[in-house]
């Protein structure tokens, strides 16, 4: 048996066709429509409150210059000199801007430089938002940190905690004193420079705090980038949240999208890493296994809240929110604006859940 034919066998690929899926991505109306010289981005999830839909992101405006420049005021990425903000609609078609939910900290404070990339749980009468956190300067060395606003509402007001909930591993020795990522005397755990992307899961009991992770010094692994996940863990949302001893928990993962699937934790990752574009199911939260195999994931995925995700394991994606990049001809990437789409996400033809939605349509 040829090699190829062994790892078929040993990963399943003859197996969880009810795990395959497509992708569509549509624009949306309103003020989710493109704008010039506007950054709106990293949609959160979307919760359905009094008949509404909200979601949360990021938002910033005016040019992105990158590092280099020289001014330290200047903005480096289109996530930088971002506030949360927060948006509604009747249909999840044409959205309304509501205004700033979170906005950055006092100088000095550990939030003063960009508050981005929120996701929001709503748990026992309160709205918990989660998003990561810049200290001014931004450099490329820069470590930033998970910060945590609570409310009674979805239009706030939201009380901040005084302390980030969550922070880089500190066991990563720069190498010398040039403001470059990549020079490292010991790299330190998988998390040691960024810890990013937070999501917060209920899982049994606890409260499962899921973070991307990026290592000082980081280096390309047979998926590219070096980008791994972790969870942190809690017995009440405002934490302490302690870190996994199994962490890393994935291999891949510029951007995951994280939720409740029947008795488990169900994962889709976009791009970054050898398991980029899978779709992943854990039964305990933490030790992952791959089910399928994803293309075109969308980025920054929002999922519904409201949807019945424990139909199949595709149906919490069945549509959402992502954001798209418009980059500027003779512009760099970084140098690009972001504005929120939506995408859609049926199983295969040929699946067990197609079949049975077809069948179920003829009887209608």
């Amino acid at each position: 048996m040829s090699a190829a034919s062994k790892r078929a066998l040993e990963r399943n690929y003859h197996k969880n066709e009810e795990w395959f899926g497509h992708f569509r991505k549509q624009t949306l109306k309103g003020d989710f429509a493109y704008e010039p010289g506007v950054v709106r981005r990293d949609p959160s999830k979307v919760l359905f409150i009094d008949g509404l839909y909200y979601t949360w992101y990021s938002k910033s405006v005016g040019e992105s210059y990158g590092f280099g420049t020289g001014d330290p005021d200047a903005k480096v990425f289109p996530w930088d000199k971002t506030q949360i903000w927060y948006a509604s609609s009747k249909d999840g078609e044409t959205w309304k801007e509501l205004g700033m939910a979170v906005g950055e900290g006092q100088k000095g404070d550990y939030d003063d430089r960009s508050l981005f990339t929120p996701e929001i749980l709503a748990y026992n009468g309160k709205y918990y938002l989660v998003y990561q956190t810049i200290k001014a300067p931004y450099t490329n060395r820069v470590k930033n940190q998970v910060g945590m606003a609570i409310a009674d509402s979805p239009h706030g007001p939201w009380k901040k905690l005084d302390k980030p909930i969550l922070s880089a591993a500190d066991n990563g020795i720069w190498d010398g004193n040039e403001d470059n990522r990549f020079l490292v005397k010991k790299q330190g755990d998988f998390d040691s420079h960024k810890v990013h992307d937070p999501t917060l899961v209920i899982h049994g009991d606890k409260f499962h705090l899921y973070y991307k992770g990026e290592r000082m010094g980081e280096r390309t692994t047979a998926g590219g980038r070096e980008i791994r996940w972790g969870v942190a863990i809690a017995d009440n949302p405002q934490g302490p949240y302690i870190k996994s001893e199994s962490n890393p928990i994935t291999q891949s993962g510029h951007e995951l999208a994280i939720w409740n699937y029947r008795d488990g934790v169900a994962m889709i990752s976009c791009k970054d890493g050898p398991e980029q574009g899978t779709m992943q199911y854990s039964n305990d939260g933490i030790n992952f296994e791959i089910m399928s195999y994803i293309r075109e994931v969308p980025d920054a995925i929002g999922t519904v809240m409201s949807l019945d995700g424990d139909k199949y394991p595709g149906a919490a994606l069945e549509w959402g929110l992502s954001h798209e990049y418009h980059i500027p001809e003779g512009k760099q990437w970084f140098e690009g604006y972001n504005y929120i789409t939506k995408f859609t996400f049926k199983p295969n033809r040929g699946s067990k859940r197609s079949e049975s939605v077809m069948v179920q349509k003829e009887k209608d």
